[in-house]
This record gives C-alpha cells, sequence and structure tokens, in this order.
C-alpha cells in the first residue's frame, strides 16, 4: 500500500484503487500514525491530537476504538498497525509515505543543485514536487502536532520549488518561470529568493526594466511590512541587473536543455568537422533518434553567431522564411519601410545575412522539405558567410549538402559481456534518464540483461529509452522489459513540455507515417513481415507492387528514415516495425503476405542447401545466416498456421545448414513443433521430410519420438531421390549403419545409387560409411582405401563438411596403426576446415577425435586441453553425445594420471542427460559404461593403466 498526507489523506493499493478510510477522525488518526511511520506514537500523543484540550472520559478506550475501526477500513492482509505499551506503532516502510519520499527526494535534489548537476537536480524536484496534491494534511482535523508538522511541510515544498526554479535557470529556461515566478511572489511577498529568482530571469531575457521594478516593490513591501531593507543577496542582484542593461540585454539562441547529453560523440565530431568545410550539413535519421539534440548540442561548439529554427510546428511551407525572420529577431518593417512592391521575405532574408557569419539550425525540415530545402538554396548562394545545419528525416537534396545519418545509439550485440554493458551509449542514455526518475536506480547482475533487452529491442533509439526509463518511476525493470511487446501502449507518456509530436513514441512515428505518400504506406506495411530485414530481391518478390512502383516507393522509405539501407539489406527499426505491422493488419493483408514470405524463404532455404554441399558452400552459409530470423520465422509462422507442407519442408531444407553451424537445439525445438503438427506418421508423400523432423528432433533428446526403424528401411522407404540427401547421414547417426558392417553399407548405397543415379556427393558419403564401418571391425588397409575414395569425393565436390570428418576418421585410423605424424597431419588439415565452416559442433567433435590421438600418443596435457575445449563448445551448442565425449576423454586423461577419483566423477557426469533413444547416444553410454567398468578393476589394483591402453 502506498500512504498520501500530501494533500487529503489517501491509502492506495498496488494496483491504484483507493481504500476508503472513513469518516475525518479515523483519517485524522491515520495521519498521526503516518507522520511518525514506523516509529511508536504514545496513546497521550494521539489523544490530545485527536480530541484537543477535550477529550472524552475514557480517552484510552475511545482510542483503542478509533484505532480498531480503522484496522477494519484497511483491506484484509494488509493491517500495519502494531499495539505496544507505550502506544501504537505503524509497521510501513517511510518510502510509501509520500511525505517522507518527499523529503528524501528534495534532499537528492538539494546536493545535486549543490553539485552543479543542473539537470538532475530539476528532475529529481520535480518529482517530489508531483507527489502534492493539496496542503498537506489537510483533513486532519485540528490535531495538536499536525499543524505545526503541515508549516513545515509547507516550509519545504516552497524551498524545494525555489531550489527546482535555480536549477531550471541554470538550464536556460528562464521564459517558461517568468508566470511561475510572478505567481510566487503575489502569495509570498516577503520570501527575497523567489523575488531574486525572477529579476534574474528578467534580466536574462532582456527585460531589465521589469527587473528593476520588481526590485522595488520588493523593497516597499519590505519597509511597509518589515520595516526592514532588502537582503544583502537581493541587493546584489538588484545591482547585477543595473550593470547588465548598460550593455544590453543578451540573446538567447539555442534552446536550453533540462538533461544531460549522452553518446553520440562520433556523430558530435563528425558535424564539427563537416560544418568546418561545408556550408550545408544536414542530420537525417528516423524519428526519436536524436537530431534535434545533436544539432543543439554541435551549434553550440560553433564559434561565431548561431540561430534556431524550430519549424516542427509549421502548417504550411510558405511559412518558412517568416520562422527565420523572426528567428533572427527581425521585424518585417524593420527591414525595408515602407516595403516595397513584391519585395518578399526571403529577398528581406538575403539582404540581412548578405554580409553576417551566421551559422542557422534549420529543425525538423522533413514536413516542409521543398520550402526549407528552397530558401536553404537561395541563403547559401547568395550570403557567401552563412552556414545551413539542418534536421530532416530526408535529406533537403541540394547540391554540396553534407549528410549525416543518424540511427539508435550503440547497444551490445548479442552475447557481450554483461560487465561491459554501461561501455555502450544505449546503456548509459537509460541509466541516466532511470536515476532521473528512480534516484537509487543501478545496473546490477540481477537486472541487467533485461537492460539489455529493453535497449536492443528499442533499437537504441534515445526517444524511446527516455520513454521506458520514464517508465521506472512506476514499473521495476523487469515489468518495464515484459511489456515491450505492447510498446506504444508502455511507451505513451512522455515529456510534456515536448512539442505533441515527441510525447509518445506513436507520435513520432505517426509524423513521419503522415508524411508518406500511397505507395510508400503499402510497401512500408508488407515489409513488416520480415524478420532481420531484407535484400532488394526479396523485398520486391514478397512485397508484389511492379518493379518500377517498388523500387520508387522503397527509395522514398530509404530517404525518410522510415527504411534502413546497410550491407545491401533492407530493415526497420523494430518501433517503425511494430507501427507498419499494425497497419497491415488493418489493411487485412497480414495473411497473404505471410504466405509470400514463406513461400519466397522456402524456395531460398532449398536452393541454398543445394549449394551447401559444393564450392560455394560458404558463401550460401553467409548467405544463409544473413537470413536466419527471415527462415526461421517463416517456419514458425507456417507451423502455427497448420501448414504442414510448408513447416515440414523448411525443416527438411535446413536440415544441413543446421548441422554445418552447430544449431542443434534450435533446429530440434522447431522441428519438434512441427512434429506435432504432422502427428505420428509420414502424411502421404511427405515420408522424407517427416523422417528429417524425426531427426532434427531427436539431435536434442526431445521426448518419446515417432520410430522409423533401421537406416534400411528408410532408405527402402522413400519413393523418390531425398531432396535433403543430409538425411543419408543423420539416419546414420540415429539409427546406427546396417547391422552387417561395410557389405550391407556397400549393398545399401547401391540400392540408393539405382534410386537417385549418380551422384558424387552420395558416393562420398557411402564411400565414407564403409570406411568408417571397416574400421571398426578392424579392416585397416580396406577401411583407409574406402576413407581415401570418400575424401577424393569430396574435394570434388568442393564439400569442406565432408572432406573434414573423412580426414577425422583417417587421422584416428592413423593413430590406431601407430603412426602419429599422418594422424597429426590430417587433423591439422581439418580443424583448418572447421574454422572456415565456423560449426562449433564440427569443432566439438574435431577437438574429441584430436584429443584421443593426442592421449593414445601419451600427451596427456594437449589431450586435456582439447577435451576441455571440446566440453565447453559441445556444452554451448546442445550436442550430449559430444558432451559426454569429451567428459569421457577428460576421464580417461585423469585415469592414466592415476586420478582414479576424477576419473570416476567425469564418466559419472557424462552419463547424464541426452544420450539415450539414437545410435551415436547409445554408443557413447555403453563405452562409458565400459570405461566404468575399468576404472572400478584399477580401483581394486590400485594401478592406472598405461595411455596405451586408453
Amino acid at each position: 500500500m502506498r500512504f498520501r498526507i500530501l494533500g487529503p489523506t489517501q491509502v492506495v493499493l498496488a494496483d491504484g484503487r483507493e481504500v476508503p478510510v472513513g469518516g475525518p477522525r479515523l483519517r485524522a488518526l491515520l495521519a498521526l500514525l503516518l507522520l511518525d511511520a514506523g516509529r511508536v506514537v504514545s496513546a497521550d500523543r494521539l489523544i490530545d491530537g485527536l480530541y484537543g484540550e477535550h477529550p472524552p472520559r475514557s480517552a484510552a478506550n475511545a482510542l483503542q476504538s478509533q484505532v480498531s475501526r480503522l484496522r477494519n477500513a484497511l483491506p484484509a492482509g494488509h493491517d500495519p498497525i502494531e499495539f505496544h505499551p507505550a502506544g501504537y506503532r505503524l509497521a510501513v516502510d517511510p518510502e510509501d509515505v509520500d511525505a517522507y519520499r518527499f523529503e528524501r527526494l528534495t534532499e537528492v535534489g538539494r546536493r545535486a543543485l549543490v553539485d552543479g548537476d543542473w539537470p538532475r537536480a530539476a528532475t529529481v524536484l520535480r518529482e517530489a514536487l508531483e507527489l502534492w496534491r493539496g496542503p498537506a494534511l489537510a483533513d486532519a482535523i485540528g490535531p495538536a502536532g499536525a499543524p505545526v508538522q503541515a508549516a513545515r511541510l509547507e516550509e519545504l515544498r516552497l524551498a524545494a520549488i525555489e531550489d527546482r526554479v535555480e536549477a531550471d535557470l541554470a538550464l536556460g529556461a528562464q521564459s517558461a518561470l517568468i508566470a511561475e515566478l510572478r505567481e510566487l511572489v503575489v502569495a509570498h511577498p516577503l520570501r527575497e529568493r523567489s523575488r531574486g529568482q525572477l529579476m534574474r530571469a528578467l534580466a536574462a531575457l532582456g527585460r531589465p526594466a521589469e527587473a528593476l521594478a520588481e526590485f522595488e516593490d520588493a523593497r516597499h513591501t519590505l519597509a511597509e511590512q518589515l520595516g526592514v531593507d532588502p537582503s544583502a543577496e537581493l541587493a546584489a542582484i538588484h545591482l547585477a541587473v543595473l550593470r547588465g542593461a548598460e550593455r544590453g540585454p543578451a540573446e538567447a539562441v539555442l534552446p536550453s536543455q533540462l538533461t544531460t547529453f549522452v553518446g553520440r560523440e562520433e556523430e558530435l565530431k563528425r558535424v564539427g568537422d563537416l560544418l568546418g568545410e561545408r556550408r550545408l550539413v544536414t542530420l537525417t535519421g528516423p524519428g526519436g533518434a536524436g537530431k534535434t539534440r545533436l544539432a543543439i548540442e554541435a551549434a553550440g561548439r560553433v564559434d561565431g553567431e548561431v540561430r534556431f529554427v524550430e519549424l516542427a510546428g509549421l502548417a504550411d511551407g510558405s511559412d518558412v522564411p517568416q520562422a527565420v525572420l523572426s528567428a533572427l529577431g527581425l521585424r518585417d518593417a524593420g527591414l525595408r519601410a515602407p516595403a516595397e512592391a513584391g519585395w518578399q521575405t526571403t529577398d528581406r532574408l538575403v539582404e540581412a545575412l548578405a554580409e553576417r557569419r551566421l551559422l542557422l539550425v534549420l529543425d525538423n525540415c522533413e514536413h516542409v522539405l521543398v520550402d526549407a530545402a528552397r530558401l536553404a538554396a537561395r541563403l547559401l548562394s547568395a550570403c557567401p558567410a552563412l552556414r545551413v545545419l539542418a534536421t530532416s528525416r530526408e535529406p533537403l537534396g541540394l547540391a554540396g549538402e553534407a549528410l549525416c545519418p543518424l540511427s539508435g545509439l550503440a547497444v551490445p550485440p548479442l552475447g557481450a559481456s554483461a560487465l561491459d554493458a554501461d561501455e555502450y551509449a544505449a546503456v548509459g542514455l537509460f541509466v541516466q534518464r532511470a536515476v532521473d526518475v528512480a534516484p537509487d536506480f543501478t545496473v546490477t547482475p540481477v537486472n541487467v540483461e533485461m537492460v539489455l533487452r529493453i535497449c536492443r529491442s528499442l533499437d537504441g533509439l534515445p526517444l524511446a529509452i527516455e520513454l521506458a526509463a520514464a517508465r521506472l518511476r512506476a514499473l521495476s525493470v523487469a515489468e518495464v522489459a515484459a511489456r515491450l511487446d505492447d510498446r506504444f501502449r508502455l511507451l505513451s507518456t512522455g515529456n510534456r513540455a515536448a512539442s505533441p509530436r515527441h510525447r509518445t513514441l506513436r507520435a513520432v512515428v505517426e509524423w513521419s507515417w503522415d508524411l508518406l505518400d500511397d505507395a510508400q504506406r503499402e510497401v512500408a506495411r508488407r515489409l513488416t513481415v520480415f524478420a532481420g530485414g531484407a535484400t532488394l530481391e526479396a523485398a520486391e518478390r514478397v512485397c508484389g507492387l511492379p518493379t518500377a512502383e517498388f523500387v520508387d516507393a522503397l527509395t522514398g522509405l530509404v530517404d525518410k528514415s522510415f527504411v534502413e539501407m546497410t550491407g545491401g539489406r533492407y530493415r526497420m527499426l523494430e518501433t517503425v516495425r511494430a507501427f507498419c505491422a499494425e497497419r497491415l493488419a488493418e489493411a487485412g493483408e497480414a495473411g497473404q503476405l505471410r504466405r509470400a514470405h514463406t513461400a519466397y524463404f522456402l524456395e531460398f532455404a532449398w536452393t541454398a542447401s543445394d549449394h551447401l554441399r559444393c564450392a560455394e558452400q560458404l558463401h550460401w552459409l553467409r548467405r544463409l545466416d544473413a537470413e536466419r530470423d527471415n527462415l526461421h520465422a517463416a517456419l514458425r509462422r507456417a507451423t502455427a498456421a497448420g501448414d504442414a507442407s510448408d513447416a515440414a519442408g523448411m525443416v527438411a531444407a535446413l536440415s544441413f545448414y543446421w548441422w554445418l553451424r552447430g544449431m542443434r537445439g534450435e533446429g530440434a525445438r522447431l522441428a519438434a513443433d512441427v512434429l506435432d503438427l504432422l502427428g505420428t506418421d509420414a502424411p502421404p508423400g511427405m515420408g522424407e521430410e517427416f523422417a528429417l523432423c524425426v531427426y532434427n528432433a531427436s539431435l536434442a533428446g526431445s521426448g518419446p519420438l515417432p520410430s522409423l526403424g533401421t537406416q534400411s528401411s528408410v532408405i527402402r522407404s522413400l519413393d523418390r531421390a531425398p531432396r535433403q540427401p543430409f538425411l543419408l547421414y543423420l539416419s546414420g547417426i540415429s539409427t546406427g549403419p546396417p547391422s552387417g558392417g561395410a557389405e550391407d553399407v556397400d549393398e545399401l548405397m547401391g540400392e540408393l545409387r539405382r534410386l537417385v543415379g549418380p551422384d558424387p556427393w552420395i558416393n562420398a558419403l557411402g564411400a565414407m560409411g564403409s570406411g568408417s564401418a571397416l574400421m571398426w571391425s578392424g579392416q585397416w588397409d580396406q577401411a583407409r582405401a574406402a576413407l581415401a575414395t570418400a575424401l577424393d569425393g569430396f574435394r570434388s565436390t568442393g564439400d569442406r563438411w565432408g572432406t573434414m570428418i573423412t580426414l577425422g576418421a583417417l587421422g584416428e585410423l592413423a593413430a590406431w596403426q601407430g603412426d602419429p605424424e599422418t594422424a597429426g597431419a590430417h587433423m591439422d588439415e581439418a580443424m583448418g576446415l572447421v574454422e572456415a565452416l565456423g560449426s562449433a559442433v564440427d569443432q566439438a567433435d574435431m577437438l574429441r577425435t584430436r584429443g584421443e590421438i593426442r592421449l593414445r600418443a601419451g600427451d596427456l596435457a594437449a589431450a586435456h586441453d582439447d577435451f576441455a575445449g571440446a566440453l565447453l563448445l559441445a556444452q554451448r551448442s546442445g550436442a550430449p553425445e559430444f558432451v559426454a565425449s569429451a567428459r569421457l576423454g577428460l576421464a580417461q586423461v585423469a585415469r592414466v594420471r592415476g586420478d582414479l577419483a576424477a576419473a570416476r566423477r567425469f564418466c559419472e557426469e557424462a552419463l547424464t542427460g541426452g544420450l539415450t533413444g539414437w545410435y551415436v547416444g547409445d554408443a557413447a553410454r555403453a563405452e562409458i559404461v565400459l570405461v566404468l567398468k575399468e576404472i572400478a578393476e584399477a580401483e581394486k589394483v590400485g594401478a592406472p593403466p598405461s595411455a596405451d591402453g586408453a
């Protein structure tokens, strides 16, 4: 519960509902207890406060009755009133009482004022003053201590107002303060501090006569009511105004800012450099990117005269010259009187600026772009000492214009250390604005991931981050992060002093949306179907507009900063995308665009899959990486929509890619979702897709899955050549090779060749399978020959993955035959290929293989390092069989070193999780159990085996 006494006494629940407390006497009792929240208040003091000089005869009983009634008035389960022998105590956190919170915030604000931190002082003091809803203790009926307490709180309020005004004056907000200060002086004519502040504000605005009149009024009032002269402080202000009047009023040329400037150091330097070299510089970017603030900061660092022109409020472009005229402080008649016929405002500006060295800041040009550009061109051509700094969501489009595009502030990339979070500008801005509304806020190990999520989700957009941070006044960081899916409702309260289009996130985006034409709006809403951006080809295909119309619209969206183009890809900020997605739904196009998006990326996935088995493997891996978000979004949408054919087809097409990139965990989850859609049996004509869904789901140890039988039965069930040949490998590691060894492998491959015809990659895969079976049966010469055939086949196709795993098998074979030099050469080549592929799973497998080779050679330290590295990579990749085999390798190293306890521990850890239900897992489990038996025997004997026996 929250308690309020800065105004009528109130009790408010966490959901905002007010609890009715009862009549005046109960509210007075509650107020008296709240004045000493957390401390015991004596019964005598409460009686005096409630009944004054005429308490009832049984005052103690009457007090007890009032306390009982107050307890009953509070919600069940929220009874904070405790009885003590000396009186009663309200057991609540003082922070839940507005008066206590007010006093704490005013102290924080005062300290910031003393330290010269004007923005923080102004923000914190405003927060404190917003707690007041009327006179303090307004409905406490005559309590003995309340009048004194009410007067004390009122004095604190006035002091806080004056402190806040002092901070605003330091920030240059004199114009906005005049009316407020006049009201304060009228209400409290004897308070000299308010009077001095009013004098200073008037003088700063070039109104010294009014400031001096205020001093004369103060002197007259003090003499008449108190018989005293103004204080030395007020007299000093009077003298300063007199001296300033002799020099003439100062001109305020740039809007003062109430908050500190965060980030943008590189952009600030770039703008400064450009202003030194070029005469027209335009800051472009989406709404809320901070263009205006950067322009003000950059202009403030320029030597010479600066004038700031705000164009956002103009309804018509023809008003642009007049706005510039006003910003220059020039009246029409003052330029040429009487005005000659045909003498236009632009001509008058040219005359006024012809010899003037000036930086003109034109802010928010986008909605009057043509007129702003026309005026800038005329002035720059006629006024050689003039420079223009413009802000706009699209360029002015003039010759010689230098652009400085802005997007979001830097955010930590995915995977970045939370310890480095404060090095990124977006996080720094969030923290500073959070402290403004919640002074005790800090980034901690508990909340840092949520802070990062907020900054990333909002694309580092300054306005969005500031609005999100402002919500910490009422919500926790976790609650703000959880509500970002509904960002337009969450970020709906902004700075009341800002222009209407900057007060909420929705207003910012709507302002940009209103500037688009119909074709641009159509493309903008349709682009929202993409996740992670789109290439030009993909965007054109999916959006479905004629080429010329589409390109023109997309170019316009880029020019208006509605879409960003980086690295050949077009993307929207997530905030813009969320807004446009609402427009897509309103247009009734969401289903149509989803189907077009899925169709495009299903086709793309199959095309890419075919190229993953050839020399272009790395190029297509990079292309798949770039489209990963789109591919997975299409798969999830197809699954959610019940499009079984498309969903299963996407799983099949992506299977080899997932394996090469070590994405087994995510692929398994996606495949399991599709299996839920398909059921327990393969739909007609979808045997291959169904099998690949089962195999992918099984790789991460998913629950009970449909049985597909042996590898032979899977291949023989195919009624056509497998579109995804990687099915053959997955079926082998999932169900195991044919029971008859190499002969059955050859027979199976013969059947497959009859089904698919000659295929170099499948032939190489079959030779590798035969070689592996021959190795395990001890036929080493035949195994080497088969593996050599496989190696030649994979190399001829250009497949680095097939080449790598075949080299790993040859390395193991050489080690078994006592040839460590050849084994090392094979493994060095294999490790080079795995690094090029960037597959964490395969890197774990190769490290494990090399670790076994080094263990057999007796290099225990190197073997231990390989197994430890394999364990780390396998854990990150979600590969349970490689986690188990890496731990088994560590157990073997420990066993050879004589540390049988560590060896047993590693083996027991290796047995946990994900090792049953498929062939490779079952084989790993069987090997671990065998090693555990050997450890038990060694424990009995008390001597470790040699490395050769490992």
